[in-house]
């Protein structure tokens, strides 16, 4: 049986390496590849996805997995190695649904749509995009069809990223969540004119934002020797193993927020990926559980880190002295109710915590359309601009800031938005349990100390990667299922001080 466990290990590693080298080239197209290489690049990933499918789901692996089974049974359910056999099953069980050669189109076609969305956004013609976002829906349209125990269509797309979750699950959560959501948006409205965040607008030179966003995920956990730091069109994070971690920002001259708290929350998504015990190491199991577990990490370090009072306490006065001309004259109370203005706005990535949750139901919705049949890819603008005027009460100007701004449907990524607000939820119950853990924690931040919260997080939640499902892994850490009151909470306070609504 060890000979059987150790083959099973070999053989999962050929497939995690595979998978790491894809993400690599993708990491590649996205910041440093010279435009020519886009065409070769689309089928190098093709060839790679196909082989990592195709020993996925070859009919030897799935007799191995099965001849392991007694073996996987004689363990503890929370021991590295029955976790290793029973998410390589399940992974394996989904791998056979979906032909290779499929995958390999996939693959493909998001890679080509990845260029051909830079260059629309770049001119701001969705026209440009069009026929290759329809390339994307009709091959997902076709990976759909190779599931037929889908209670509805979108299930199957957000499985890919929040593994077991269903769409009406969601549709409840956020239902749940809006309840409470849009009065409080109301209340603020009313009260629009009381914080004035002139001070985030004005000259910053690239080099000194580049400088200072360092210097605050370096306080996180950022090491030269394990990290980059990358300018990117659209910020994500990616690695190859627990010690290459790769994330991405850009940064706007007229405007702090962008690279400020984009690096924030894209070294939420680091240190989450390098918080995995390094006994995971090139298995299936060396990830985060979810994406919405991802979102939690990212969003807590760029929110309930990056947004508190403590957190600038300590790193305004030294914003002072990277931007004296812009901040100078700025007190720190100023600046920290400019950061935390809700203010209906046009751009995702750049909006408020408060409103931020509209823009992610918005785009949940038009996916659900999208697949359904409901909505036609030539629409889409029009729909999108709509909602936006409806749910935010904005005009749109241009497709560069309405339905093109997101890389996500060019990637193919259908179904994982919804993952950022479920990560918004998640992350205020993982922080209640943080500062019951450690009641001195904001006294920590404003002496510049992380280091006790990402040991927490790592203890807690990190290290376990994929070994348990979302749902174990989430009440593993806060002993429950996914809840709305903590965030409910959080925001009321938070912007109930600031507004004067409390």
């Amino acid at each position: 049986m060890n000979e059987k466990f150790a083959e099973l290990k070999t053989r999962l590693a050929e497939i995690h390496d595979i998978d790491k080298i894809h993400w690599v080239l993708n990491w590649d197209q996205r910041t440093m590849m010279p435009h020519g290489g886009a065409a070769v690049r689309a089928e190098q990933l093709a060839t790679l996805e196909k082989l990592r499918y195709e020993k996925f789901g070859a009919d030897d692996l799935g007799r191995l997995l099965d001849d392991l089974r007694p073996y996987e049974e004689s363990l503890p359910y929370d021991s590295d190695e029955a976790g290793l056999i029973r998410v390589a099953r399940r992974d394996h069980a989904k791998a056979r649904r979906v032909p290779p050669e499929l995958r390999a189109a996939m693959a493909r076609t998001a890679s080509v749509a990845s260029e051909a969305w830079i260059e629309a956004r770049k001119q701001s013609d969705y026209s440009l995009f069009l026929p290759h976002l329809q390339k994307n829906v009709e091959l997902k349209h076709k990976y759909v069809e190779c599931f037929d125990d889908a209670d509805h269509v979108y299930d199957i797309l957000l499985d890919d990223f929040e593994p077991g979750m269903k769409t009406a699950e969601v549709r409840a959560v956020f239902d749940d969540l809006k309840k409470d959501l849009v009065p409080l948006i109301a209340a603020i409205a009313q009260k629009s004119d009381a914080v004035d965040d002139s001070c985030l607008h004005g000259q910053f030179p690239v080099d000194r934002q580049r400088e200072f966003c360092l210097a605050v995920i370096k306080r996180f956990g950022f090491n030269a020797n394990s990290w980059r730091l990358d300018p990117t069109v659209h910020p994500f994070a990616s690695n190859s193993c627990t010690t290459d971690i790769r994330i991405t920002t850009r940064y706007h001259q007229d405007f702090i927020n962008a690279a400020l708290f984009g690096t924030m929350h894209e070294c939420g998504h680091g240190l989450y990926e390098n918080g995995v015990s390094p006994a995971l190491e090139r298995t299936p199991l060396c990830r985060g559980a979810s994406l919405g577990l991802h979102e939690s990490q990212s969003r807590m370090w760029e929110n309930l880190v990056g947004r508190s009072r403590p957190f600038w306490r300590y790193f305004f006065p030294k914003l002072q002295a990277a931007f004296p001309s812009q901040f100078g004259g700025v007190s720190m109370e100023t600046f920290y109710r400019a950061i935390n203005k809700v203010q209906p706005s046009l751009i995702r990535v750049e909006a408020d915590e408060a409103t931020y949750n509209l823009h992610i139901i918005l785009r949940f919705e038009l996916e659900q359309e999208i697949m359904e049949g409901k909505l036609a890819l030539r629409d889409l603008p029009e729909a999108w601009n709509a909602r936006m005027k409806s749910y935010l009460g904005l005009d749109v100007p241009d497709d560069a800031q309405g339905v093109l701004q997101d890389i996500h449907w060019s990637s193919g990524m259908l179904g994982y938005f919804p993952t950022y607000s479920l990560g918004n939820i998640i992350s205020c119950q993982i922080w209640e349990k943080a500062l019951a853990a450690m009641p001195d924690l904001y006294d920590q931040f404003e002496r510049g100390e992380f280091m006790a919260l990402r040991e927490w997080l790592r203890e807690a939640l990190h290290k376990h990667g994929r070994k348990f499902t979302p749902t174990e892994t989430l009440a593993k850490v806060v002993g429950g299922p996914i809840s709305v009151k903590p965030y409910v909470n959080y925001l009321q306070s938070k912007l109930g001080d600031i507004y004067g609504l409390n």
